[in-house]
């Protein structure tokens, strides 16, 4: 393995700005348009995506689509019953044509409702399978998209989204679409029975359509706006939750509880401007629909009296125009739904375009520990400014690498594109000759174990975190984690051992328990490269040698070990150092060679009257 002496990694030349010449899926996505442009609009890739998932079924929505046209057809029953009733039964006063109308009228009426149920049952289980579709792609997104720190905002799409889409899909709201085509039929049926009691129906529906419009226009911005900051009080609420300890330490409940207040108050008073806005146009809509039914009836009698139609007519007119104009009255009362399912389908598609599906990988046979990074550039996600410049270096099997430097140096971002989590802006890192974007996301995670700087439990027991919460879980392996990671005794001494339960924040454990269980996960699996961000911030004397343990145990076994180390301890099992400064590798060579370059530097700036510290 070659080794750079000090002298050479110094001459590296700083780069200034790097713009990325093989964008990562964050380069796509709705952040990367500046903040001048709408965050979340349409987005063609994602939108293709949830189309395919309708489109799959589309057999089901025709049979609902033929459903509804028997329905409506049906729907003629009681006004064509009330022309017969008067026109005929009432004249001729025939019984037998009574009990032979009604009979006929109760089976089209069950005939009806058997057709309406099968359409609502059709119409949930289309719902729920495009739920379904969508459920794993999306939360993979929404993981995926929220492990980039631009990703991480209100207007995120997830699967809240998807389960109003499922809500809407399912609504009466969207099955009266499929009533909408017949209004037409409706409305020429009245033109039959005479011209002015079409001309008065027509001009009732201009009049609801035009409602429906004036209340998509009046509440739209309204709606939206309290639906997004109804989401940025939940998230801030949560993150709050999280620190509680910290809030209530530092005296900030109160600054907490008013800044929340705040996006509530703004919150309560747009969902209730939309909410009066609403629910004028519904009120008006109802009203004006009874109103126009007293209308027909008023003018059928007109015609009645001048003899133009029969009284059966007048009746069964009136019963036709509110059948015709029923599916817009329900479309302008449940417009709010119709609003929020536009509003995060258009979330959904940028949050499936911003992060692209994974392709297949050929599975790959387990790696060696060998690792290496060949110019090696990384521009976090959401910016433009790469945090490391042209980094090399070769790492054996066997061996453990310390990366030391100041904060800021790079070491965070040189972890996180060791693990995959932020790819490549330029050069390559290859695990066993393969780069790792060859690697799915689950045969890399096994491969390469991760310890971050702060540890996040998830609620469950402990041995569901150090398994990664595996749905069957090997307890051998789990056990072997915690005796490699010297904490098995610390958990059996717990009132429950492997099955107390945690949470997200810990719980009752201390900082360097977390850090212990956290190793413990990394270590779960046996991988062949363990990452160790900052791992001895929280330990003790003893936490500090179990740790040295572990890493000299996983050398023995052929692995290889990097860690991002501010403490003198954390690199005794080093073999190799590499200092990193402004996200350049200034020194890399053998662990005793490199600190004594750094000693010697670190003294020139301290007789230059500057102030030294890399470690």
């Amino acid at each position: 393995m070659a080794k750079p002496t000090a002298e050479a990694a110094q001459v590296v030349p700083a780069a200034g700005q790097v713009t990325s010449a093989r964008p990562g899926p964050e380069a796509t996505g709705p952040e990367a348009t500046g903040p001048q442009r709408r965050a979340f609009g349409p987005t063609p890739a994602g939108q293709a995506e949830l189309d395919a998932a309708r489109a799959s079924d589309r057999a089901l929505v025709w049979t609902a689509a033929v459903f509804s046209a028997f329905m409506n057809l049906l729907m003629l029953t009681g006004p064509l019953f009330m022309l017969q009733v008067y026109d005929r039964v009432l004249g001729s006063r025939s019984e037998e044509t009574l009990l032979s109308l009604f009979v006929l009228v109760s089976f089209l009426f069950t005939m009806m409702g058997l057709l309406d149920l099968a359409r609502t049952r059709v119409m949930a289980r289309i719902a729920a399978r495009y739920q379904g579709a969508l459920e794993t792609r999306v939360f993979a997104a929404m993981i995926a998209a929220n492990a980039r720190p631009a990703g991480r905002v209100a207007e995120q799409g997830g699967p809240r989204d998807l389960e109003i889409l499922r809500q809407y899909l399912a609504s009466p709201v969207r099955m009266a679409l499929f009533d909408m085509p017949w209004v037409p039929l409706f409305l020429a049926a009245v033109f039959v029975f005479h011209p002015l009691m079409g001309v008065l129906a027509l001009a009732g529906g201009v009049v609801l359509v035009a409602t429906t419009l004036l209340n998509q226009r009046s509440t739209r911005q309204a709606v939206l706006g309290a639906a997004g900051t109804t989401r940025a009080a939940d998230l801030l609420a949560e993150q709050f939750r999280e620190e509680a300890d910290l809030v209530q330490s530092l005296g900030m409940a109160g600054a907490s509880h008013a800044r929340w207040q705040r996006l509530r108050d703004q919150a309560t008073r747009l969902s209730l401007l939309a909410g009066d806005r609403a629910g004028a146009f519904t009120v008006f809509s109802k009203t004006f629909r009874l109103f126009l039914q007293s209308a027909m009836l008023a003018l059928g009698a007109w015609l009645v009296l001048k003899g133009a139609i029969t009284p059966g007519a007048m009746i069964a007119s009136s019963v036709m125009m509110g059948r015709a104009l029923a599916p817009v009255e329900l479309a302008v009362g449940g417009w709010a739904l119709i609003q929020q399912a536009g509003e995060s389908r258009r979330r959904l598609a940028a949050l499936l375009a911003s992060t692209p599906a994974a392709p297949v990988r050929t599975a790959l046979p387990r790696p060696a520990a060998h690792l290496a990074a060949q110019n090696l550039t990384v521009v976090p996600p959401g910016q433009q400014q790469a945090a490391l410049r042209m980094v090399n270096f070769t790492l054996e099997p066997g061996k453990a690498l310390g990366v030391i430097g100041p904060s800021g140096a790079g070491k965070t971002t040189l972890a996180r594109a060791i693990t995959g989590q932020w790819p490549p802006a330029g050069g390559s890192i290859r695990l066993d000759g393969a780069t790792l974007d060859q690697y799915d996301d689950q045969n890399l995670g096994r491969h390469i174990g991760y310890l971050p700087q702060r540890v996040t439990l998830f609620d469950g027991t402990i041995a569901e975190n150090i398994a990664r919460l595996a749905a069957a879980p090997d307890d051998g392996a789990v056990v072997a984690a915690a005796q490699s990671a010297a904490a098995h005794r610390m958990i059996v001494e717990l009132p429950d051992g492997y099955d107390t339960r945690v949470s997200r924040t810990g719980g009752r454990l201390s900082g360097g328990q977390l850090q212990r269980i956290g190793l413990a996960r990394a270590l779960y699996g046996d991988p062949v490269i363990l990452v160790l961000d900052e791992p001895n911030s929280n330990l003790d004397n003893d936490g500090s040698l179990a740790l040295n343990g572990a890493i000299r145990a996983l050398k023995e076994r052929g692995g290889a070990v990097v860690i991002m180390a501010h403490r003198p301890s954390a690199i005794q099992e080093c073999d190799l150092l590499m200092m990193l400064d402004g996200g350049i590798a200034r020194a890399f060579g053998p662990r005793d060679e490199v600190l004594r370059t750094v000693v010697r530097n670190a003294g020139e700036i301290a007789r230059a009257g500057g102030s030294g510290g890399v470690l």
